[in-house]
């Protein structure tokens, strides 16, 4: 009877062994992704410029997870007993660093994020987040000792499943039901939460190293193994930024887009690494053909339909994640070189972001990283003949491979040759269907041979999207890009001269007509005379004397550099210096050298300037900030609004300018002007002339503390409408905000 007992207890200890060492992994990888958006978000305010921010701590991220990864290699040298008492030690001594949050330090006015973010995040967080990071391969190699040598590739799905919920959870629980200290506080409890799981597992680890599976016994993997580890980890990685990038600049700039890459990296481990083989297996096999065939369509975009474009380059990117990390998994080593495994792993992940994060904006002047990557996918991605008929062409010994493959080129060439010499041929916006069938067809001949494929592929991305880009790459002065996004100016000519426009991605910045001096001095699109800036930069005169005091956020091509009158004081404050070398040095547009040829230039995030500026210096302060369509939600809170109410003076006019295809920024500026004791108007100019003067239609909400400047605003134009804040809804502060009861359609 006693045997029998014992015999049924064993299961019922292995499964809850089991239980125990998936909460642990699920715990840690909950937290290590709970901490990105969250730290993120809390730096926002102390450093501004959102993108530069999010790639900067990225990069910082993935460095402290590649030396949590290498901590976690080297302690799988020691005993297993040892290894808990290292890490317990190790977690503790992080734990000093809690609660989680950003040290006290002062930053310049002109911080660049990619110089501070990983300083004061490697200062605030690094102990906590490298304690964390190696939790993965370390649980992974505790339960293949506790297990008696169980399969712990298993738990690596559950790893990133972990990840998965933590970084969903953040924009859709965690941001908009909990202010930043309350994050602090729950992230500071489940660090401690964590720390008793991983001394329950430690008490289920052998106690002596007699144990072959976790000493390591078998041979080393060679150089050129590992190179394939770190080369198929690194493009889903460098796939994952470049889609975030691609999505966001060239089809749609919809807030909350990154977190969806992101998630579909993430979600890809756990397809390639669970026990169940199938859907990996199906995924990795289609994923050659979805390549070819997607890797087209989203290079030559469908601007009618940007959600479905957007659709197409993230299941794009999932199949390669899937695939790539299916071979990754293919090839992964016995147990005892687990560590090894996930070191090189990470050490890939960080190249990927290091290429697609740092190199890629420096090197090229459009999002060029994007379809490198997809052909870096189509060398790598394993694949398998279509038909039989086809594997024994290009397997065969004779010279029929070799002519197929000639001829395959010779068609590429001859399609691209046309490309050049008639644009809006087979490969046109109109005819893009016939094209796209044409390359098709010659693509199943190819797939399952790597090099026929692959000029199918290369000629694919440069027929459908690819020769358009290198067409302004080309034009001296017609691009360029930086951390904040892609600039490209596009000159359109006319009658009377044309005009020049100045776009970020998917978004207008600016256009100037051309033709002669009085037409170049015209502020054209959101900053027309009829709009609301427009409006009070004519009444600023009347209101404030010859000698106004004006300051601007966010320069863009000058345009409203051209209400200036002799004796205002004028300053721009711009955090991208392309944008000033755009408005400003090239020539292309010359609102400021007509109009303000030596303007005060302030560079650096507006908010951290505008502190350092003194009190009562501005008379006048229009916001417009915007980077593309997204949200600088730092220059929106309550004391941001402090800032701008202190440097305004007592009579001041504050313009802020809430024009957005996705967002309702109402509700925001009406409860901060509450709290500030503003008064708020708001003037919805919807032009009739769109083609003769270039005026857009634009949303600029007034604010002032004086019901004079109010008053004369609504005098010139009764348009302007009182703000009535939003019932129930809560002004966004340093500690909280969110944006999604303000998405539009939702």
């Amino acid at each position: 009877m006693a045997d029998t007992v014992g015999a049924d207890a064993k299961p019922l200890m292995a499964r809850w062994c089991r239980t125990m060492f998936v909460a642990t992994i699920l715990t840690g990888s909950f937290l290590l992704f709970l901490v990105q958006p969250m730290v993120a978000r809390m730096a926002l305010p102390r450093l501004g410029g959102a993108p530069a921010v999010w790639n900067s701590a990225m990069l910082v991220y993935q460095a402290l997870l590649l030396a949590g990864y290498a901590y976690a290699h080297w302690l799988g040298r020691v005993r297993p007993r040892a290894q808990a008492a290292i890490h317990l030690g190790v977690l503790i001594v992080a734990a000093l660093w809690l609660p989680i949050g950003l040290i006290a330090m002062d930053l310049p006015a002109d911080a660049l994020p990619a110089l501070w973010v990983p300083w004061l995040l490697g200062l605030s967080i690094g102990p906590l987040f490298f304690a964390v990071s190696a939790q993965a391969p370390l649980i992974q190699r505790w339960f293949s000792a506790a297990s008696g040598g169980g399969d712990p590739y298993a738990l690596y799905a559950a790893s990133n499943l972990g990840s998965f919920a933590g970084l969903i959870a953040y924009p859709l629980l965690v941001e908009p039901l909990m202010a930043v200290h309350g994050q602090s506080l729950l992230w500071s409890g489940g660090y401690l939460l964590l720390i008793v799981l991983v001394l329950a597992c430690a008490t289920r680890l052998p106690k002596t190293a007699a144990v072959d599976h976790v000493a390591a016994t078998s041979a080393p993997p060679g150089a050129r193994r590992i190179a394939h580890w770190i080369a198929l980890a690194l493009v889903p990685s460098g796939m994952m930024l470049a889609t975030s990038t691609y999505i966001t600049t060239d089809i749609v700039a919809m807030p909350l887009l990154w977190v969806i890459p992101l998630g579909l990296y993430l979600l890809s481990f756990s397809v390639a690494f669970a026990n169940d083989r199938w859907l990996a297996d199906l995924l990795t096999r289609i994923a050659p053909i979805t390549i070819l065939l997607f890797g087209g369509i989203i290079m030559g975009g469908v601007s009618e339909r940007p959600f479905f474009s957007a659709g197409i380059a993230l299941v794009l990117l999932f199949m390669i994640s899937v695939a790539l990390h299916t071979a990754l998994y293919r090839k992964r080593p016995v147990p005892d070189r687990l560590t090894g495994f996930y070191l090189a792993m990470s050490a890939g992940g960080a190249l990927g972001g290091v290429f697609a994060a740092l190199i890629a904006p420096v090197v090229f002047d459009w999002t060029y990283e994007y379809p490198l990557l997809i052909l870096a996918a189509g060398a790598l991605v394993p694949q398998m003949y279509l038909f039989g008929r086809f594997r024994a062409l290009w397997m065969g010994k004779g010279s029929a491979k070799h002519v197929a493959l000639l001829a395959i080129v010779g068609a590429m060439l001859v399609l691209i040759g046309l490309r050049i010499s008639n644009p809006d041929g087979l490969f046109g916006e109109n005819s893009q269907g016939l094209g796209f069938l044409v390359i098709a067809a010659i693509g199943f001949v190819a797939i399952g041979a790597r090099r026929p494929y692959m000029v199918v592929l290369a000629g694919a991305l440069v027929l459908f999207g690819g020769y358009r880009s290198l067409e302004f790459s080309l034009d001296p002065g017609a691009r360029v890009r930086s951390y904040f996004g892609v600039y490209t100016v596009r000159n359109t000519p006319g009658p009377n001269g044309g005009v020049r426009e100045l776009d970020h991605g998917t978004t207008v910045h600016g256009i100037q007509l051309r033709g002669s001096a009085e037409r170049e001095r015209t502020p054209t699109t959101y900053y027309a005379a009829g709009s609301g800036v427009g409006q009070a930069m004519l009444a600023a005169p009347a209101l404030y004397g010859p000698q106004a005091r004006i300051g601007v956020v966010g320069l863009g091509t000058g345009t409203l550099s051209c209400y200036a009158r002799p004796g205002q004081r004028w300053r721009f404050y711009e955090i991208d210096p392309a944008v000033v070398r755009i408005a400003r040095d090239t020539g292309q547009f010359t609102y400021l050298s007509r109009c303000l040829p030596k303007s005060e230039i302030r560079m650096g995030d507006a908010r951290i300037a505008l502190a350092h500026d003194a009190p009562d210096s501005l008379d006048l302060l229009a916001l417009d900030a915007f980077s593309s369509d997204s949200v600088p939600m730092h220059l929106m809170t309550r004391e941001a609004f402090a800032t701008y109410g202190r440097v305004l003076s007592r009579n001041g006019l504050l313009l802020a300018h809430i024009s957005n295809r996705f967002i309702d920024l109402e509700p925001v500026i009406a409860a901060a002007a509450q709290e500030g004791g503003w008064i708020a108007v708001e003037l919805k100019y919807r032009p009739s002339s769109l083609l003769v003067d270039r005026a857009s239609a634009s949303d600029w909400v007034a604010l002032s503390r004086d019901p004079r400047a109010i008053a004369a605003l609504r005098s010139g134009d009764p348009k302007w409408a009182q703000l009535v804040p939003r019932k129930d809804f809560t002004a966004w502060t340093d500690d909280y905000s969110t944006i999604l009861p303000l998405l539009k359609g939702f």
